[in-house]
């Protein structure tokens, strides 16, 4: 898929996070220049074909590896856009500390949990030096809330409130 078929408008900088969508969740990337991102994915064995290898899917072994890959490769025929809204809470790193960084984690295997230690973890670690993910919050709120019926709202809204409290 070349650059004009993208499924989005928007021209990344290295440094810069990509979300693609991914339906009910976000799969995250970093863009290291050239149209490339670094991202977590499947090991491999463990893969599907097309941009579904780039996401994880419940990761039975919670095991990930990290992968260099084109853009549009990493992103199939999912949309995608440039999300760096934590700009506004916590101050990026330089674009050449994120792009060096994500380029050494490139073959590293590492441990996967959808809550504590996932792609948007991973991505917002790179580029703020802290781990966030606002998707792992609320699935740990919601994984709560199947032990206390009624208070999803409750455990969501705790958990945005979180997010935005965290220095």
């Amino acid at each position: 898929m070349g650059q004009s078929e993208s499924k989005s408008d928007q021209t990344p900088e290295p440094g810069d996070l990509i979300a693609i969508s991914r339906g009910v969740y976000l799969h995250w990337a970093v863009y290291v220049g050239d149209g490339y991102v670094v991202h977590v994915t499947l090991p491999p064995g463990d893969e599907v074909s097309g941009a579904a290898s780039s996401s994880l899917r419940s990761a039975p072994n919670e095991k990930a590896m990290v992968r260099k890959q084109k853009l549009q490769e990493a992103v199939g025929d999912s949309k995608w856009e440039i999300s760096n809204s934590l700009d506004k809470m916590y101050r990026p790193r330089s674009p050449r500390i994120i792009v060096e960084e994500a380029l050494r984690q490139v073959g590293k295997r590492m441990e996967y949990s959808v809550t504590r230690k996932n792609c948007e973890h991973f991505a917002t670690k790179l580029r703020y030096g802290k781990a966030v993910s606002f998707q792992g919050m609320v699935v740990d709120a919601a994984t709560a809330s199947l032990y206390r019926p009624g208070k999803l709202p409750m455990a969501l809204a705790n958990a945005a409130v979180e997010l935005f409290r965290r220095p």
